[in-house]
C-alpha cells in the first residue's frame, strides 16, 4: 500500500476579493480555491494573465490576507511567518540592486538569513555556479541581460537552500535558448536538490514540459486539477506511429481502422518550433557558414 504524499501547500475555499475605498467589491480575483502541493513535485499554475495566479501565489506567501478560506504552508498559517525561512520565492520582476554584482548581491541575501561567514561564501559561489554565471560573477547586475538577470534572481531565491520554491513567470522576457535552460535548471533542483515547486505561467510549454501536476485557472476559478500526462491523455483517439513502412503496409492498415472507426490523420510525425529552433542553433555553432536550405512540403 504506497503511503500518501507530504501535503506541503494546503488551500480551502481560498477567496480573494478586492475592494475599493468605500469597501465595495472592485474585482473578485479567486473564487473558492481547493488545492494541495506535495513534497518532490513540480506543480503549475496555469492560466491567462487575471486569472488569479499571482493574487494565489501572494496568498500562500502570506502577502495578501484572503477574504474568505484558508491556506497552510508546512502546517502553518499562510500568515505565519515561521514557514518564510522554509521557502524562496523569485517573482515576475526581480527588484535586485542594479550596482552591485552576483557575489555581493547573493551575499547581501545571505546575511538577511544570519547565515554564517564561511557557509555564506561557499553557498555563493555553489549558487553562481548552478545558475551558469560563473563568468559573470563580478559583472555589475546592470549589465546584465534579462535572461541572466532571471538566473541571479533564482540565485536568490535559493540562498537560503529552501524546501518550498516559488516561482512567478520564470521564463517571462527570455529567448528560446534561455527558456530552455531555465527549464532544465528547474528539474535539476527537483531531480538533484529534492526541491518542491510552485510555479505559475500563462505559457503552455513551459508548464507541459516541467510540471507533475497543473491546476488550470480561469477568471480565479480552478478549471481543471491533475497530472499533466492524464490531462493530455485523449481516450478518444488512438495514435499509430511507426517507421520505415511501405506504402502497401500503409494502405493495410487505413483498411483495417476504417473498418471500425475513422480515420483522422495518418503521416510524418512532426516536430515542435521550439525543439527546431534548438536543433538549428546547435548545428550552425557545429558547422559555422552552413546556409538553410528550403525544404518543399512532403505529399
Amino acid at each position: 500500500m504506497s503511503q500518501a504524499p507530504e501535503v506541503l501547500i494546503r488551500t480551502r475555499n481560498l477567496q480573494k476579493v478586492y475592494r475599493d475605498f468605500w469597501g465595495r467589491q472592485k474585482v473578485r480575483a479567486l473564487k473558492s480555491l481547493d488545492l494541495e502541493v506535495h513534497r518532490g513535485e513540480i506543480f503549475g499554475l496555469l492560466g491567462p494573465n487575471g486569472s488569479g495566479k499571482t493574487t494565489t501565489i501572494k496568498l500562500v506567501l502570506g502577502l495578501l490576507f484572503p477574504t474568505e478560506g484558508d491556506c497552510t504552508v508546512f502546517g502553518f498559517a499562510a500568515s505565519d511567518v515561521r514557514k518564510n525561512e522554509r521557502i524562496g520565492y523569485l517573482p515576475e520582476e526581480s527588484y535586485l540592486y542594479r550596482f552591485l554584482n552576483a557575489e555581493e548581491t547573493l551575499d547581501f541575501y545571505a546575511r538577511l538569513f544570519n547565515i554564517p561567514s564561511e557557509e555564506r561564501r561557499k553557498r555563493v559561489n555553489q549558487l553562481i555556479e548552478l545558475v551558469g554565471l560563473g563568468w559573470a560573477r563580478r559583472r555589475q547586475l546592470r549589465e546584465y541581460s534579462k535572461g541572466m538577470a532571471r538566473r541571479i534572481g533564482l540565485a536568490q531565491a535559493l540562498i537560503n537552500d529552501p524546501e518550498l520554491l516559488i516561482l512567478d513567470e520564470p521564463t517571462t522576457g527570455l529567448d528560446p535558448i534561455g527558456i530552455r535552460e531555465m527549464k532544465d535548471l528547474i528539474m535539476r533542483l527537483r531531480d538533484d536538490h529534492g526541491k518542491t515547486i510552485l510555479m505559475c505561467s500563462h505559457l503552455l510549454a513551459d508548464v507541459q514540459d516541467v510540471c507533475d501536476r497543473i491546476a488550470i485557472l480561469h477568471q480565479g476559478e480552478l478549471k481543471e486539477l491533475g497530472r499533466v500526462d492524464a490531462l493530455l491523455k485523449d481516450t478518444k483517439i488512438t495514435e499509430i506511429r511507426a517507421r520505415g513502412l511501405s506504402a502497401q503496409a500503409k494502405d493495410q492498415i487505413r483498411a483495417i481502422i476504417q473498418q471500425e472507426g475513422e480515420l483522422l490523420e495518418m503521416g510524418s510525425a512532426t516536430t515542435t518550433l521550439e525543439e527546431l529552433f534548438l536543433d538549428i542553433v546547435k548545428d550552425s555553432e557545429a558547422r559555422p557558414g552552413r546556409r538553410a536550405v528550403e525544404k518543399a512540403p512532403s505529399a
